[in-house]
């Protein structure tokens, strides 16, 4: 029976060293969420954002803005806060309302505030290695590895995505540390064959039972990124958990895995932030 990673209490303590650090500094480490329309999920998230910067002494700058606002008005918001100095990051939570476009907006979030890591530039500089930031859910996979001592260097890294967000900065991270890396998308033949050889497997496509206990080899490392709903309306991730749990040498839980630790790593970025805006 695998172990499971804890995401929940590492995050506990990336926050408290968050803490201790940001009492230190001058000012607070100030935060813009910026939360168009009222998409539910996103509403949940900022939330939980809002207790974590709590905890870590922070402060923050919310602003809810109604589906009604335009391309030009969300852009100009950007600049006001891109020009203040008592902002240190600044987070559009996503995905947007229709009609407005993202790619617009991410980029004109200034690279030394956009603590997401989403910024061509800030996406540039991890590719080579030299991150100002880094993106939050996948430096959160890499902490909980080395946590528990599972070592990446010369080990098959198998992930499942490759979107901006989490698949391709994932695989960046796990080639830094090493590891062989595959990804693997919707377009993967014999996906199966190629999960089976994984000693690490990392999720993160968004539907439930993407990974079933015949693509897992045994004692792989599983890792679900994901955060889906099931037929019952239950938090899940990618995998059949039940299943794949007895064949895993370690697993992470969904909840209790990969977002706590998404969430502490942000609070860490903004403090980068604030210390690089302070210097």
């Amino acid at each position: 029976m695998a172990t499971r990673i804890d995401g929940k209490a590492l995050a506990a303590k990336v926050k408290a060293e968050v803490a201790a650090e940001a009492v230190k500094l001058p000012r607070q480490p100030g935060l813009a969420v910026v939360l168009v329309g009222e998409n539910p999920a996103s509403q949940v998230y900022v939330r939980g954002k809002e207790a974590d910067w709590a905890e870590c002494g922070m402060r923050s700058f919310p602003y809810r803005l109604s589906t009604e606002t335009t391309q030009q008005e969300l852009l100009k918001l950007i600049d006001e806060l891109n020009a203040n100095p008592e902002v240190d990051g600044i987070l559009v939570q996503l995905p947007l309302p229709k009609p407005l476009d993202e790619e617009p907006v991410i980029n004109r979030i200034a690279a030394d505030k956009d603590v997401d890591c989403f910024h061509p530039y800030n996406v540039g500089k991890l590719t080579i290695g030299e991150p100002v930031f880094r993106p939050c859910t996948p430096a959160g996979v890499m902490e909980m590895l080395e946590e528990y001592h599972i070592p990446v260097a010369g080990k098959h890294c198998v992930v499942l995505g490759r979107s901006n967000i989490v698949g391709k900065p994932m695989a960046s991270l796990l080639l830094q540390q090493s590891g062989t890396v595959t990804i693997c998308h919707s377009k993967t033949e014999n996906l199966a064959e190629i999960t089976r050889q994984a000693d690490i497997l990392v999720s993160a496509v968004g539907k439930v039972n993407t990974v079933t206990a015949d693509m897992v080899k045994d004692g792989a490392v599983i890792i679900d990124v994901a955060m889906n709903r099931n037929a019952e309306g239950k938090l899940c991730g990618d995998v059949d958990f039940a299943n794949v749990e007895p064949k895993a040498s370690y697993i992470t839980p969904v909840p209790g895995g990969c977002g706590p630790m998404t969430r502490a790593v942000l609070m860490r970025n903004i403090l980068t932030a604030a210390e690089n805006h302070l210097k």
